[in-house]
């Protein structure tokens, strides 16, 4: 289909400031550039965009900002629902939505919002503008699928169910669930903002009832059919992640810096070191930008690390600096040099990382971004979930495409050093499963890159999504 004789759109994304929210919008800001005939604007919050160290330039896609009230960046701690984003940021996205539309610029008014997690309320504000929006949902279908299963069947009435199935899935037990359900989680407040994304994508309009999903078709099948039995009308057009190292061509280095970063890069040359290890015999170990592990689950993961005897390159970020944290970094720096066993960075360009050919597995949190990314390299999985739709993506990883293991945690809620040594030789090792879990790896590796590839079926989504625009 030959989108180039389409009306010229212009697409508005915009998403909250976190680092697993930015780079998925930005790719499928990239993609809809790609597809022809599109012009995009990000926005996200004014302080979030003062945080993004560099912007990954392309013709076709301009920055803007909209107000969450808390422009100085010191969010309150009484808003943990969001209301003060939502009335100010209401407010605020319309008058830029206005601004584009009235501006002289060749890039014409938005004619479509498309919008992250968390921001449920921008479809009513499309809808007010007179444009149509849609959700682009950054978290696992199967999550998204378990959150709409649990308000439609259980939300309202107690007691919380002791497992919760869909269709063509192993059953969910409630420490496999997204973890903002669980009666007991300090995220509770983030129910009443999922509930919203769903009743907006259940209400069937045809100007914001649209999910687009960020997996495929092969991936996800159980949960896009249920999603889409319920009447949803839900459209897979990823992973949205860095695909630049697949094509072994000449512009191999122009996808790798598309994306956006809030941390400064590191000063070591780990690229370098990595070329230094023999093939798949480092452990890469990263939890991504949000989780930041409690003290005695740092100090058990670098006894099982080194435990291991393998090379490791860890990235931990220092939420500040000087005190406890930094000098915990720095003994962990230590013990890994005196066993000239490792490196230890603050941040790092993953997929360069994941598409390296010393990696031979990724110890990590098992958020959505990173799990896709893991599958796209066909790098193994350790999973060690801590919150949020972790706890469902490591049990996929697991059980269902055989990709990795998950750690278990003990009774105090840590990983032991033991246990992340033992999962470790799984997947490391050469026994019959370590055998069996690379072989997925290269299997769903494949498949990912066949969905996103010309004609494959995320590809044939979104142009078939956008070729309905008109």
């Amino acid at each position: 289909m030959d989108i180039k004789h389409h009306h010229h759109h212009h697409f508005l994304l915009i998403s909250c400031p976190a680092q697993g929210h930015i780079n998925p919008t930005l790719q499928l800001a990239k993609r809809l550039i790609g597809i022809g005939g599109t012009h995009v604007t990000y926005a996200t919050t004014i302080h979030g965009l003062t945080q993004i160290k560099s912007f990954p330039s392309l013709e076709g896609l301009s920055y803007a900002s909209f107000s969450d009230g808390f422009d100085d960046g010191i969010k309150p701690t009484q808003d943990p629902n969001m209301s003060e984003f939502k009335l100010v940021g209401s407010k605020t996205l319309k008058a830029l939505i206005e601004k584009i539309s009235t501006s002289q610029d060749h890039s014409g008014p938005v004619t479509f919002l498309i919008y992250s997690v968390l921001l449920p309320w921008a479809a009513e504000v499309a809808s007010d503008c007179g444009i149509p929006s849609a959700f682009l949902c950054i978290q696992s279908t199967t999550s998204f699928a378990l959150c709409h299963h649990y308000f439609n069947h259980f939300h309202n009435c107690p007691p919380f169910p002791n497992s919760m199935t869909i269709e063509g899935l192993p059953p969910f037990a409630p420490t496999e669930l997204p973890s903002f359900l669980l009666p007991t989680s300090p995220h509770v407040s983030i129910i009443p903002i999922f509930q919203e994304h769903i009743q907006v994508s259940e209400q069937g309009k045809p100007n914001s009832s649209l999910v687009l999903l960020n997996t495929f078709d092969a991936l996800e099948e159980a949960a896009i059919k249920v999603l889409r039995s319920s009447g949803m009308n839900v459209i897979p057009i990823g992973p949205l992640v860095i695909t630049g190292f697949w094509e072994e061509s000449e512009n191999q280095s122009s996808d790798a810096g598309f994306r956006c970063d809030l941390f400064d890069k590191s000063e070591d040359d780990y690229l370098q070191w990595l070329d230094s290890k023999p093939d798949s015999s480092v452990v890469y170990v990263s939890f991504g930008s949000m989780v930041v592990l409690k003290r005695d689950q740092i100090e058990e993961m670098l006894n099982g690390l080194v435990e291991s005897g393998l090379p490791v390159l860890w990235v931990i970020r220092c939420a500040e600096k000087g005190g406890d944290q930094e000098a915990q970094i720095m003994k962990i720096k230590n013990r890994l040099k005196i066993k000239e066993q490792g490196l230890v960075v603050p941040w790092c360009s993953q997929m360069e990382v994941l598409g390296h050919k010393s990696v031979g597995c990724f110890v990590m949190h098992c958020g959505w971004n990173s799990t896709v990314e893991s599958l796209v390299a066909g790098v193994p999985m350790v999973g060690c979930a801590q919150f949020s739709d972790q706890n469902t993506n490591a049990k996929l990883v697991e059980e269902v495409w055989g990709v990795g293991v998950r750690a278990k945690e003990n009774e105090e809620g840590v990983i032991g050093g033991a246990e992340i040594k033992r999962c470790l030789e799984i997947v490391m090792g050469d026994g019959e499963r370590g055998e069996e879990i690379r072989r997925n790896c290269e299997k769903w590796k494949g498949l990912a890159k066949e969905a996103v590839k010309d004609g494959g079926s995320s590809d044939y989504n979104l142009r078939h999504f956008i070729g309905g625009l008109g």
